[in-house]
């Protein structure tokens, strides 16, 4: 097998409805040298024989009981063999055929690559980027203190070197991605900015759906690596955001 850049890592659990549509974005990058993980969390539903069906195309399919979302992303790091990763769970595509030829082509040595997001309606129509439609607006160049704002980054759009990565902490159940993120940003040097949205993102995750409680977990991740006074300013002025643009416009 030739040398693996990049690991792209799908999460899976009864998503029948949504996860070919994910895979086949994966499928038809120009970009090659990648392996393409699935982990599923035992899917009663047709999940698996879709997956079944692109199999050939795909490095490695394992499906089995887990502790949620983040304990899959952990199996799909702990198996992941590219020099990055990247995680594009079921329901969410690669923004476009060419994206991540032109990311790793430019012939920069990142530690991490971030971008814009699309957001898709549930007729999977991108109605604008992130930074349009809600309240965390992209940094023109990402640093620690960004996350100040939120969750600035989508993590279908980042794309961190894998020797930076550490494992999700379990005990946050919706906003351990913000807490991962942070944890690699702290242990980079190049940052790179594609300046183009790198992926899709189907509104509905854990993060429209439990937003008190990822509000309370993230304001806990910010308290351990912020002072308290910059993380209480900080929220007041996100309420304020939020209250005024809401979730999306």
């Amino acid at each position: 097998m030739p040398k693996v850049i990049l690991s792209i890592i799908t999460v899976t659990y009864n998503a029948e409805k949504y996860v070919e549509r994910t895979i086949k974005s994966v499928l038809r990058q120009t970009f090659k040298d990648l392996e393409y993980l699935i982990i599923d969390g035992n899917s009663s539903d047709r999940t698996l024989e879709i997956v079944e069906k692109h199999k050939k195309k795909i490095e490695k399919v394992i499906s089995e009981k887990d502790e949620g979302v983040y304990d899959a992303m952990n199996k799909g790091l702990q198996l992941a063999k590219g020099k990055y990763v990247l995680f594009l769970n079921a329901g969410d595509e690669l923004s476009k055929q060419t994206i991540l030829e032109e990311i790793f082509n430019s012939k920069q040595d990142a530690d991490v690559y971030y971008g814009e997001t699309n957001i898709l309606n549930k007729d999977r129509k991108v109605i604008g980027t992130r930074t349009e439609l809600t309240s965390r607006k992209l940094p023109g160049q990402l640093i620690k203190k960004d996350f100040l704002n939120g969750q600035v980054v989508s993590h279908q759009s980042f794309i961190p070197r894998k020797e930076l990565t550490i494992p999700y902490n379990l005990k946050y159940k919706c906003s351990a991605d913000i807490d991962w993120m942070l944890q690699i940003v702290s242990r980079s040097t190049t940052i790179i900015n594609v300046n183009q949205p790198i992926a899709n993102y189907l509104q509905g995750g854990i993060s429209d759906t439990q937003l008190g409680r990822c509000w309370k977990e993230r304001f806990i991740i910010l308290m351990k690596n912020f002072d308290p006074l910059s993380v209480i300013l900080a929220h007041f002025r996100f309420f304020a955001r939020f209250f005024v643009w809401g979730r999306y416009r």
